[in-house]
C-alpha cells in the first residue's frame, strides 16, 4: 500500500480493499467525501465501481460515460454501495471523473440517502 498524504479530490478513482457482502476484493472505487470532510476527518467515503454493468439497474446506479478518460479498463458503472475507509486503505489513484459523470454520481448519491 502507499501512503496518501494529501486527500484525494471528491470525484477520484482510487483502488483499495474493498469490504463487501461476500469478502474483501481489491476494487475501483470513487470518493465521494468532501474537502471539508477531508479537512475535519482523516478517512474517506467511498463508492463502489463496477463493470458489471447489465446489473447496475438499480435508481442509485450510474452507467459511467467517461469511464476510459477516468483511467478505468472497462465499461463501468457507479453503485452506492458506500463504505468509509482510512486514507491509508487507498493503494493507487487512477484518474478523475468528468464533471458529468461526478454530477451524475452525486445525483445517486442523494437518491440513495434518506
Amino acid at each position: 500500500m502507499i501512503k496518501i498524504t494529501k486527500p484525494p479530490d471528491p470525484g477520484a478513482i482510487v483502488v483499495v480493499d474493498f469490504p463487501g457482502v461476500t469478502g474483501i476484493k481489491r476494487r475501483p472505487a470513487v470518493i465521494v467525501s468532501s474537502p471539508l470532510y477531508h479537512r475535519e476527518r482523516r478517512d474517506v467515503i467511498l463508492g463502489i465501481i463496477t463493470s458489471q454493468v447489465a446489473s447496475a439497474t438499480a435508481a442509485s446506479d450510474y452507467l459511467l460515460q467517461d469511464w476510459k478518460a477516468a483511467g478505468l479498463h472497462r465499461p463501468s458503472a457507479f453503485r452506492a454501495f458506500l463504505v468509509t475507509l482510512p486514507r491509508s486503505a487507498i493503494t493507487l489513484r487512477l484518474g478523475q471523473l468528468s464533471e458529468a459523470d461526478w454530477q451524475a454520481v452525486r445525483e445517486r448519491v442523494k437518491v440513495a440517502l434518506a
